[in-house]
């Protein structure tokens, strides 16, 4: 099986403080984690001043403010990703970190030279985005939240046309068209990554839907993740045995802290004790061939049994239900045998408990 891909979602819980990022860059190493992701955008090019916050984040931060003066205060300039980014290389690990404008994904592209790229739920319909996500040439992670079937078909024409062609679309159809030349031409196995998720933080265990994953893998063709906003890590380790190739997970330093995502991201020990449990169950999924181990042919003798006599058997005496029985080792005759010896003549005397 190949390796499950484990991503410490840091997002905003640094709360615009380049030291608790670098914290999160050091525990996220710690957990053994294989990528820390943070968030890049211009605040004021993403949420207009009279959009209103989600339900939790007026539940979870100051309830008078808008959802721009919210992320004002958590994000942090674009100078600090290049810093962060060289820790994540100090510290050998990958870095990564989400687009929400054009601008933002230029910065990572281009000047952070990032080789992969994650689209959160909230751009899927950004046709403007996608496209310059697909021209940059990079490898595309695609969250599927709040998302249909048919939503994600659009976005992946939408990333077809931006991976094939360098002009404007005319209409919906070029990117009909360029999803099928893509299909063809094998670019989107090549280049997408899809993540079933559902955007509700903490995500209710009865919306979490993990069947989800299947049904779009089957649907696509592709790759299909998890992006996990439950509470605890029962629902991610479930989602590496169904076989996700990408688990991400939030977490902080403290859930504590003020702040949107806190109280549903793991701290430290949890993510550690959720990256040790993935790898885990990875190891365990094995190919699906139904053979004994290595180990389990060792045992075989010890576990298994074989015919036994119940009682002294005479040469030549009649094998009997009364005095044949079964019993551990399985150095004999099988069991299977059993009802061919019946009614048979011993060869040879047999003491009780003896091995026939």
């Amino acid at each position: 099986m190949k390796k499950i891909l484990i991503i410490a979602e840091a997002g905003v819980n640094h709360n615009g403080d380049i030291n608790l990022a670098h914290k999160l860059i050091d525990e996220s190493k710690k957990a053994n984690a294989d990528i820390v992701k943070f968030q890049t955008a211009i605040p004021e090019m993403v949420v207009s001043r009279y959009a209103e916050k989600a339900a939790y984040q007026k539940v979870t931060t100051d309830a008078d403010e808008n959802q721009l003066e919210m992320i004002k205060k958590i994000m942090l300039p674009f100078e600090a990703f290049k810093e962060l980014k060289r820790h994540c290389e100090d510290v050998g690990i990958k870095f990564l970190s989400t687009p929400f404008e054009i601008d933002a994904l230029h910065f990572l592209t281009d000047e952070l030279k990032l080789d992969l790229i994650k689209i959160p739920s909230g751009e899927i319909n950004n046709a403007p985005l996608l496209i310059e996500a697909a021209r940059s040439g990079k490898k595309i992670i695609l969250s599927t939240g709040m998302s249909t079937l048919g939503e994600i078909e659009t976005a992946l024409g939408i990333l077809s046309f931006g991976y094939l062609r360098d002009d404007d679309p005319s209409s919906m159809y070029d990117f009909i068209r360029a999803y099928t030349l893509a299909q063809q031409k094998g670019i989107l196995q090549e280049k997408i990554q899809l993540m079933h998720c559902t955007t509700e933080y903490p995500t209710p265990f009865d919306e979490v839907n993990l069947s989800a994953i299947d049904t779009i893998k089957n649907a696509f063709n592709l790759p299909t993740g998890y992006s996990d906003h439950t509470p605890g890590i029962a629902i991610s380790l479930a989602a590496a045995a169904r076989g996700a190739t990408v688990i991400e997970k939030h977490f902080t330093l403290d859930k504590n802290l003020p702040g949107p995502d806190h109280k549903a991201s793991l701290d430290p020990n949890e993510l550690k004790a959720m990256v040790e449990g993935i790898r885990q169950i990875e190891k365990s999924i094995g190919d699906g061939i139904k053979i004994p181990t290595e180990r389990e042919y060792r045992n075989i003798e010890i576990v298994r049994k074989s015919l036994i006599a119940n009682c002294d058997i005479k040469e030549g005496e009649v094998f009997t239900k009364e005095n044949l029985t079964i019993k551990r080792p399985a150095t004999g005759i099988s069991p299977m045998k059993y009802y061919d010896l019946l009614g048979k003549k011993s060869k040879r005397d047999y003491k009780e408990d003896e091995i026939i």
